[in-house]
């Protein structure tokens, strides 16, 4: 392989793919209440600085979707395996989870509740930013979180009031490690996870309370929001707590858009040792979390009005995203994420390009995985490009 190529079977694999997927996207509807689909997902990651360039399958998704005046609900669920980077499993969907299930009620068209394992209401809705990696905010516990329970929303003019109570994580999926959920929550460590914890998250209560505003041309919203729950150590067989606020604003003018987002988490283990880390898992895998930080995420993007090429290329939006969790322990180093990327739909098919830079990011620049968001890992910037492409149907 040679440095910065991609491998060639790869781009053959790749070329293949966007050749099959340009044909028309074909969504099942049932009927006027119930709706079939999914999505089918490549990806390219380039990092050359760890000798990676990689072409392969990334996702596949399948989900349903039921609506009429009053019920409603939604469920999805992916497979992952075999291809970067889960190599290390021998057949594709040797890893899954469900990412949602839910149903809900509508008693009218400005409030409804939802049951099951629905999104908590927690910051900037649904996602923190523009990018497809999303934010640190995912892998420290806040952003796209799923658990069970339930939530209320109610909109009311300028307002709109979000309140949630949610027993516990997700039900485990089926891969090689104990962290086996779409969503990055409390999870007892797997084995070899230096300093690792066995916690898990209980009745978690939440509330979400957002205004609309105006300030010039630039509409959006101005919100609050408040988390607590109880942490249970299998080892100590103690409670402890998490707590956890968030301020964010979110508004767009003219095709611009701007998110940014403030937040402060504080948990009490009752670790049989050290309190200063717990450890959280998802995606087939667990690693340490340093209990008390802020959070910070600023995110600017432009979407074109207009389409082009004859209507194929629509949606181009270009954006830039930076987040970092600041760690109250003065012996912690701070992990931050950085991102510059472009979006655009070709006809059926939804194409991210991002680059990447991260600092003591789980993720990024082939650092210490399990230690990089507790002490740290390599306290210096990596960066990878990476593509992803879509045909969702």
């Amino acid at each position: 392989m040679h440095q910065g190529r991609l491998p060639l079977h790869g781009a053959g694999l790749l070329f293949t793919s966007l050749f099959v997927l340009s044909t028309p996207a074909l969504a099942v509807k049932v009927d006027d209440n119930w709706d079939l689909g999914g999505a089918v997902r490549m990806r390219v990651d380039d990092e050359s600085r760890c000798d990676i360039h990689k072409v392969g399958l990334d996702t596949v998704m399948f989900s349903a979707r039921y609506t009429s005046d009053s019920w409603i609900g939604a469920a999805r669920y992916r497979f992952y395996g075999a291809e970067y980077p889960y190599q290390y499993v021998p057949h594709f969907g040797d890893i899954r989870f469900i990412e949602y299930a839910w149903i809900g009620y509508r008693f009218d068209p400005r409030h409804q509740v939802e049951l099951g394992l629905n999104q908590v209401p927690f910051g900037l809705q649904p996602l923190y930013s523009s990018t497809f990696w999303e934010t640190l905010g995912n892998i420290v516990g806040m952003e796209d979180i799923y658990m069970l329970g339930g939530k209320y929303t109610q909109d009311m003019d300028e307002w709109n009031v979000q309140a949630g109570y949610y027993a516990r994580q997700a039900w485990p999926g089926h891969g090689t490690s104990r962290g086996t959920t779409y969503s990055v929550v409390v999870t007892p460590a797997d084995p070899g996870v230096e300093g690792g914890t066995h916690n898990v998250e209980r009745d978690l209560f939440v509330g979400r309370v957002a205004r609309k505003t105006s300030i010039g041309d630039w509409k959006g919203e101005l919100g609050l929001s408040l988390l607590t729950s109880s942490l249970y150590n299998y080892d100590s067989q103690r409670y402890g707590r998490r707590n956890a606020y968030a301020i964010h604003y979110a508004a767009n003018k003219n095709g611009w858009g701007t998110k940014l987002q403030y937040a402060r988490q504080q948990m009490a283990p009752r670790n049989p040792g050290s309190e200063q880390t717990i450890t959280v898992g998802g995606y087939d895998g667990t690693f340490n979390l340093a209990t008390r930080g802020n959070f910070y995420t600023g995110d600017l993007s432009y979407t074109f009005a207009d389409s082009y090429l004859g209507g194929w290329i629509k949606n181009l939006t270009f954006y830039g995203n930076y987040s970092m969790f600041e760690k109250s322990s003065p012996a912690f180093r701070n992990s931050q994420r950085f991102i510059l990327g472009t979006s655009f739909s070709l006809k059926p098919l939804s194409i991210y390009l991002e680059w990447i830079n991260g600092r003591n990011d789980p993720y990024i620049g082939g650092g210490s995985y399990t230690q990089s968001l507790a002490a740290g890992g390599i306290n210096s910037w990596r960066g990878k490009v990476y593509l992803n492409i879509g045909y969702y149907f």
